[in-house]
């Protein structure tokens, strides 16, 4: 894979590092509660990968796990506390946290789980109810003026 589109993303200490290559699946932000209350913020900003193109280079020793919802395991570096990707099994998707990889030019393009926020965004993007239909939501969109 050409490694000009590869990007290395460290938790807050430096002891964890990942990489990922290519191209994301998509990107975008997600307003559910669950990612609000792992990422302490209105809205999580999130890059979704293939597990094929996602790499622990260091630290595995340092990585803590919680899955707190059926679909996702949520990962995190013991030493400092930074939170650094969660696997989606299911979707067969690796979300590495936007803000992680500093090289990567973040181009959001959806809202997920909008019927959620507490930040509203008029941004123009696509607001899903909960999911796009392909990820297994209604497919549902909602006027982000209301």
């Amino acid at each position: 894979m050409n490694e000009k589109l590869a990007h290395v993303g460290r938790c807050f200490c430096g002891a964890v590092e990942v990489r990922v290559r290519g191209e994301p699946q998509a990107m975008g932000f997600c307003h559910c509660e669950s990612c609000r209350h792992w990422s302490a913020g209105p809205v999580n900003a999130f890059s979704l990968w293939r597990p094929q193109d996602f790499e622990l280079l260091q630290g595995a020793e340092h990585l803590g796990c919680y899955a707190g919802t059926p679909g996702s395991r949520r990962h995190w570096c013991t030493r400092c506390g930074g939170h650094l990707f969660t696997e989606h099994p299911q979707a067969g998707l690796v979300d590495v946290y936007a803000a992680l990889l500093p090289s990567l030019e973040f181009r959001p393009s959806v809202h997920v789980h909008y019927q959620e926020r507490v930040l509203a965004i008029a941004d123009g993007l696509p607001k899903f109810r909960d999911l796009p239909a392909p990820m297994g939501g209604s497919g549902r969109l909602l006027d982000e003026s209301a």
